[in-house]
């Protein structure tokens, strides 16, 4: 039966840990043991120079995923990839994630890559200080947090009155 494991790599390894561990299965006939390999991303949009970027961020920075069906020889397998540091798990055995942590994993990857989530994300009551636009350099507090649209309503301070103001994520800062 198989079963998803975490497996410990070096920092910033991921990618290489996953290209060898491919290629090596399919080389070697470890197919019907190892069935998938991820690297658990997410997709983060963000706005740089005026322009909006997405960019792919892993949420479990030196871990990946792998799906397969535990023995020695897999073990042994897995463990002897360059990069890989171990499973996690307690003592010496790998110990399997629960299917539902499995499943709200994949699906975050899933739902981001349809749709961005932002990079910084916004709480009602906070400080903000607007950094374009034509309230440039206005301090005003949180009102509002429309994530879905990527938008906020604040309230800034205008000729001494409390004027709100619907403005987009990247056109403000946390103070």
């Amino acid at each position: 039966m198989k079963n998803w494991y975490v497996v410990h790599t070096q920092t910033g390894f991921e990618d290489r840990v996953k290209t060898i561990l491919q290629s090596k299965i399919s080389a070697s006939g470890f197919a019907e043991h190892i069935s998938k390999v991820v690297i658990p991303t997410e997709q983060i949009s963000e706005v740089r120079s005026g322009k909006k970027r997405v960019t792919e961020r892993r949420f479990f920075p030196g871990y990946i995923l792998v799906e397969m069906e535990m023995n020695d020889q897999a073990y042994s397998f897995i463990k002897g990839i360059p990069g890989v540091t171990g499973f996690i798990g307690s003592g010496k055995k790998p110990t399997p994630l629960p299917p539902n942590e499995v499943d709200s994993i994949l699906k975050r990857t899933e739902e981001t890559k349809a749709k961005p989530s932002p990079k910084i994300i916004f709480e009602k009551g906070e400080a903000i200080r607007v950094k374009e636009g034509p309230f440039m350099n206005f301090n005003g507090t949180i009102d509002d947090v429309y994530p879905d649209k990527g938008k906020i309503k604040v309230n800034i301070s205008i000729f001494g009155r409390s004027t709100p103001v619907e403005l987009e994520y990247w056109q403000v800062e946390k103070v």
